[in-house]
């Protein structure tokens, strides 16, 4: 088996990046990245986020690795990020939780006979209409 490149696997990275720029909405994110991920992998992506969501929310690291069972080694590294990383990981991260937190404080919807109501964790659940 022949070693890549550097190059190469920045050239292939850059070529995902330009697929990702170019989607469309939340389904072909989805669709994307059931397809080219594993069931484990989509796990530590998201574990990944979470925590990064969490100290961004001034949470300690170890009040982190407690909740979520992971070691600091793994929380060290978000917490660079956050501090020290790229200033558009900074920004992403900020965003998605203030859009979350205007998500949180919206009034309930009402639509087409179901209520849409934000849960604590704030996943959409869907009721009959009373």
């Amino acid at each position: 088996m022949t070693k890549r490149q550097p190059d190469q696997a920045d050239a292939n990275l850059r070529e995902l990046v330009q697929a990702l720029a170019g989607l469309r909405n939340e389904e072909e994110v989805d669709d994307l990245l059931m397809a080219l991920l594993t069931p484990r992998e989509r796990e530590k992506i998201a574990l990944r986020w979470k925590l990064v969501r969490m100290l961004e929310a001034g949470l300690t690291q170890r009040a982190i690795a407690e909740q979520l069972g992971v070691s600091l080694c793994k929380i060290t590294r978000g917490s660079r990020e956050l501090k020290a990383g790229r200033t558009g990981f900074r920004r992403i991260v900020r965003r998605s939780m203030a859009e979350r937190q205007n998500l949180r404080q919206r009034p309930e919807k009402k639509e087409s006979g179901v209520r849409i109501q934000n849960s604590e964790d704030n996943d959409c659940k869907l009721s009959p209409r009373s």
